[in-house]
């Protein structure tokens, strides 16, 4: 899987998570305590264990599902450099709390007592991710293994389908959720994609990744004062002519044909990194 610029570079509150997640999954796992962090109707419905809210959020129910997810939020930075880190942090708040409430909206549906706990963890964000991923994200390469049509983008559905039906029904309900109020989010409800929060709040997610400098970003593509992409040290270009299929789907998102052209050439023609290179040079403006 590609998500672009490696490391976590202009997407601190994608760090945020991803250490988040980790931290909590890795703490409560050398208790042991890995069957008891997800909700359950009894725990939310008769002992109201409100700190399962918590759990639920952040800590993974299991290692390969901590794996599976953590690389997926890895992946899915790539929307917080799109769209900036204040509206991706709105995205975060609203995905994660609307899962939750979904999830125990249909706990008290099912009155399940004999249902497991539901797997714990981000899966609102991540499941909700999955929605601008399937209409925002181009296919950039397309072939055929064992007779079967793939893209570069089908590994990343294999991974959300392992993480999806990792648990049974347990991991089904959060994973369905997410992709509910990813569809919310991305009929604006209420108006959510014109929220932000204040900058001094959003700045708090620059300042936690201040200690991780990313040496991995040095040496790729930057821009310069007018906004135009140039070459620095490291990179790479290539001397042939981009693919018009490429240019086509760049200059389709919105960017003018000369940058198209320009990013492609410098990355060999991978329309996934050419594009974040163009999205982080409309930052930088």
């Amino acid at each position: 899987m590609n998500g672009g610029l490696p490391g976590f570079h202009n997407a601190p509150a994608s760090r945020a998570v991803v250490v988040a997640a980790a931290l909590f999954s890795v703490f409560l796992g050398f208790r042991g305590r890995f069957l008891d962090l997800g909700l359950s109707y009894e725990s939310v419905y008769e002992k109201l264990r409100i700190w399962r809210l918590i759990t639920s959020l952040f800590a993974f129910s299991s290692t390969p599902e901590l794996i599976f997810g953590a690389a997926l939020l890895y992946y899915f930075r790539v929307f917080e450099r799109q769209i900036g880190s204040n509206k991706y942090a709105v995205f975060i708040i609203f995905t994660t709390t609307v899962s939750v409430l979904l999830q125990i909206l249909a706990l008290g549906y099912l009155k399940d007592r004999t249902l497991n706990p539901l797997t714990s963890g981000p899966y609102g964000l991540i499941f909700a991710s999955f929605v601008p991923f399937y209409f925002d994200i181009p296919i950039s390469m397309k072939f055929r293994i064992f007779g079967l049509s793939l893209s570069d983008k089908s590994f990343v559905y294999l991974a959300g389908l392992q993480l999806l039906f990792s648990s049974g029904r347990c991991s089904v309900i959060p994973g369905l959720s997410g992709i509910l109020v990813g569809l919310l989010y991305r009929l604006n409800t209420f108006g959510i994609r014109r929220l932000k929060f204040p900058e001094f709040a959003t700045s708090f997610f620059s300042r936690l990744s201040r200690p991780f400098p990313n040496n991995s970003y040095q040496g790729l593509p930057t821009t310069e004062a007018d906004g135009s992409i140039r070459q620095v040290e490291g990179t790479r270009a290539s001397t042939q002519d981009p693919p018009e299929s490429s240019i086509a789907t760049l200059v389709s998102m919105g960017f003018d044909r000369g940058s198209a052209v320009q990013a492609l050439t410098l990355t060999n023609y991978d329309v996934n990194l050419a594009s974040n290179i163009l999205l982080e040079a409309q930052a930088l403006q």
